[in-house]
């Protein structure tokens, strides 16, 4: 892949590694390292996990630094990790389905959208959003559930009822959720995360494509600037970054597009989390609609309510985007069908 960074001046060109796509992985090996990689990646960012889901169900507000300060003073460090034995349990077969999606979605896309004669960069972001978007729904249908137990594990040491936040382990609590509520309460709010989720992932990949795009020019600008720049006779020169560079790149414009994303769709995260976390039969009452969910929001803090949890939000995804991507790329590499050719 050739991407032209300076213009028509320069006539520089970073040369990149080629794209890996659907028909050149080796499944098995694909599904098996990235159980393991992304199963590594999920035990570090867990307890900004942990900490995000408190602040947003605490009816006060209290900073990332006193929610966490709280949680080991009382809880130990082990509190930091409730709730990750179901998670992770989870999170296997929700990345399966995700990266199969991702994958087949944005190959075949990408594949059609060319052949429409659409622009190369306009080809990859729609290619970006696509892929996104089916990605997120069809690992909700996994995660939703993981979730809704997974946050419950979470917050029961502050949750203010007793008789539905008291859970022994992630098989109890699944138990008796389902018990009380059948399965629709196992997928609480899952037509909200599939609102939350699903424009996160499109609006993310599209802004990874686009983002890293940019940081290349810049990369290239730079370059053409201070390397040795030797053109004779306008024949395009070509830069051919090294595999850190790569990396680096891919990195850094995975956090600019995690912020992005963070940034507008916290509010949708923070009610969606209320709806799950809420036990339908409390004082038997029946469990917020999304309208009641926000209108308590807005009474204990105002709009800026709606932002709790920005901070290890925004922290998560971007040092998630960042892990993600770049042990996503390595891990699409290492399981190509012919890696002598991707070196």
């Amino acid at each position: 892949m050739s991407l032209g960074v300076a213009g028509e001046e320069s006539g520089k060109e970073i040369q990149l590694p080629a794209d890996v796509d659907w028909q050149m992985l080796d499944k098995s090996k694909f599904f098996f390292l990235g159980a393991a990689l992304f199963s590594g990646v999920s035990a570090v960012l867990y307890p900004v996990v942990v900490l995000k889901t408190r602040q947003q169900v605490a009816q006060a507000h209290l900073s990332c630094f006193k929610t966490a300060f709280s949680v080991v003073r009382l809880e130990g460090i082990r509190g930091l990790y409730r709730g990750f034995g179901t998670s992770l349990m989870g999170t296997i077969p929700a990345r399966a389905l995700y990266m199969t999606a991702l994958e087949v979605t944005k190959s075949s896309v990408g594949t059609a959208t060319v052949r429409l004669g659409i622009p190369e960069p306009t080809a990859t972001a729609l290619a970006s959003a696509a892929a996104g978007l089916s990605a997120a729904v069809a690992a909700q249908l996994v995660w939703t559930p993981v979730d809704v137990v997974s946050q419950r594990l979470m917050v029961q040491r502050v949750c203010t009822a007793p008789a539905s936040c008291k859970y022994l382990n992630g098989i109890d609590a699944f138990r008796r959720i389902l018990k009380t509520d059948g399965p629709k309460g196992l997928y609480r709010g899952f037509g909200f995360s599939i609102l939350t989720y699903a424009p996160s992932n499109a609006l993310w990949w599209t802004s990874y494509a686009i983002t890293q795009r940019l940081v290349w020019s810049g990369y290239g600008c730079y370059f053409s600037k201070n390397g040795d720049d030797r053109i004779e006779d306008n024949i395009k020169s070509t830069l051919k970054p090294d595999s850190k560079t790569v990396m680096m790149v891919q990195g850094v414009s995975a956090a600019m597009a995690g912020g992005v994303s963070a940034l507008i769709t916290t509010p949708l995260d923070t009610i969606k989390t209320r709806l799950q976390v809420l036990d339908g039969n409390e004082n038997g009452r029946r469990a917020p609609t999304v309208a009641q969910t926000v209108r308590n929001l807005v009474r204990e803090g105002g709009w800026m309510a709606c932002y709790r949890g920005l901070g290890p939000r925004w922290a998560s995804m971007s040092m998630s985007a960042t892990t993600m991507i770049t042990t996503y790329e390595f891990l699409k590499r290492l399981s190509t069908k012919n890696q002598e050719n991707w070196a």
